[in-house]
């Protein structure tokens, strides 16, 4: 019989640092599952973030890079230009690469790096305490908003997925979910296809992880994902925003 609850073979037997109920460890493990499928473990560089996901690579057993606060596309696209035979990916949260980052981001794209950025967004900065983001909701109560976010005073949410996909350089974006097990696998096949990408030097691919934050949103984890489901998903439709490959991962 199959043993379903393996550790991949590219994840050291690290306990998580992550709160309970937390996505990133789930995310984690789907990272390292396509990695060891498409046997791309002593190839692959990671560029670990600033945020919750900083210790990325206690966990998941490839080099790893460390870059100052939402510059992970730019250490992927200088590690990726002097070694094109590697395979690069930026492990990033939505404070790292939607607020600080925004320009590495944005021009990493235009240019058609040919990286793959995993982009978890839960909306709050978990790390720091809970301040508001730049996917933060409408209404949305932070740290820093402590009476709602409010569009007049703080803009409206960036929807990163829907920018990036209008940019020339960009070949495959997609947004998934992890709240649930159907959307969990078609999570991991988006991550195998945007890798995919990138083995087969096809350009700047993304997959956003729409995630949850239970300790900094104030609620148990699995009130969290039904918060997730009928709160961010609503602003953050799941699917394919750009796809000019072709490309099917099973």
């Amino acid at each position: 019989m199959e043993q379903v609850f393996a550790r991949p073979k590219c994840m050291f037997p690290t306990p998580y640092h992550y709160c309970p109920g937390c996505d990133h460890g789930v995310v984690h493990r789907l990272v390292a599952e396509v990695i060891d499928e498409l046997d791309l473990a002593k190839k692959t560089i990671g560029v670990a973030p600033v945020g919750c996901a900083v210790f990325a690579f206690d966990y998941i057993d490839v080099d790893f890079n460390q870059a100052a606060h939402g510059r992970a596309p730019a250490v992927a696209t200088g590690i990726k230009r002097v070694r094109p035979e590697c395979i690069v990916f930026t492990y990033q949260g939505d404070g790292d690469l939607a607020a600080i980052g925004t320009a590495e981001i944005v021009h990493a794209a235009n240019r058609g790096e040919n990286i793959t950025v995993i982009f978890v967004n839960n909306a709050i900065y978990g790390m720091t305490g809970g301040q508001m983001a730049p996917t933060s909701l409408i209404g949305m109560k932070t740290q820093t908003s402590p009476y709602g976010r409010d569009a007049a005073q703080c803009g409206y949410p960036i929807r990163v997925s829907e920018m990036l996909a209008v940019l020339e350089g960009t070949t495959f974006i997609q947004r998934v979910a992890v709240n649930n097990p159907a959307n969990l696998m078609r999570a991991k096949k988006a991550i195998k296809q945007a890798f995919t990408i990138q083995k087969e030097n096809k350009g700047f691919s993304m997959v956003e992880v729409v995630s949850t934050c239970p300790t900094n949103w104030g609620k148990a984890p699995n009130d969290a994902h039904k918060w997730l489901e009928e709160n961010m998903l609503p602003v953050f439709p799941l699917g394919v925003f750009k796809d000019k490959t072709g490309i099917t991962t099973s």
